[in-house]
């Protein structure tokens, strides 16, 4: 089968990983990460779309300088060009997912820690999961 159906809000809460790269189609991906308290994805800028929704946790999502208190449940779209980052404000791990079209990072990739994604200078190569 081609395709991806998994029950994407258990994969969230599960994952212990900050960044792992579920699937990727020609035209988006689909990536979990679970951030640490007080742990940030980090200010970044992409050239693509992004969608992340919140499975547990509290935090802040900041997009251009506005910052937005986030929590289990939120949806957070940033469009192309937008500076933006995602803070882990509570005291347990946040766990979210998050959708990027077209694709941001190598299929597959998995970064145990935000130290070791920084450290990885990957970025999407045009191969797809099937």
């Amino acid at each position: 089968m081609k395709g991806y159906v998994q029950d994407i809000e258990g994969l969230a809460i599960k994952n212990e990983e900050f960044r792992r790269v579920l699937y990727t189609a020609g035209n988006c991906q689909l990536v979990v990460m679970a951030l640490k308290p007080t742990e940030e994805i980090g200010m970044e800028v992409h050239k693509l779309d992004q969608f992340l929704r919140v499975e547990e946790g509290t935090g802040e999502a900041v997009l251009d300088g506005v910052r937005t208190a986030i929590s289990a449940g939120f949806a957070v779209v940033v469009p192309a060009g937008t500076n933006h980052n995602i803070i882990n404000t509570g005291s347990v791990p946040m766990k979210l997912y998050t959708l990027y079209a077209p694709p941001n990072h190598r299929d597959g990739v998995v970064h145990h820690t935000r130290a070791e994604a920084e450290a990885d200078n990957e970025h999407f190569d045009g191969k797809t999961t099937e």
